[in-house]
């Protein structure tokens, strides 16, 4: 059940993630996996700040934060020279 719980929270970081950075998504496999690492980020992120965020809602906050950090990150890779 929790894999679950990690696959629904990082499709919609992800999801919401491309949203906001309006076209920089990678797709649905894409952006599941870009939620899933942006989790991570954010949950690093997050535990540096000492900030707590319980429940499904601050888990996809976080998340969502992450991968917009990774998105971000991703981006200035691409861009060209």
């Amino acid at each position: 059940m929790e894999i679950l719980s990690i696959l629904l929270v990082g499709l919609i970081a992800g999801w919401l993630a491309s949203l906001i950075m309006k076209g920089r998504g990678l797709g649905f496999w894409g952006d599941l996996l870009i939620g899933i690492a942006g989790a991570f980020i954010g949950g690093m992120i997050f535990d540096a700040l000492d900030i707590f965020t319980p429940g499904l809602v601050g888990s996809i906050i976080s998340a969502t934060i992450g991968a917009l950090v990774l998105l971000a990150m991703i981006s200035v890779i691409r861009r060209p020279a």
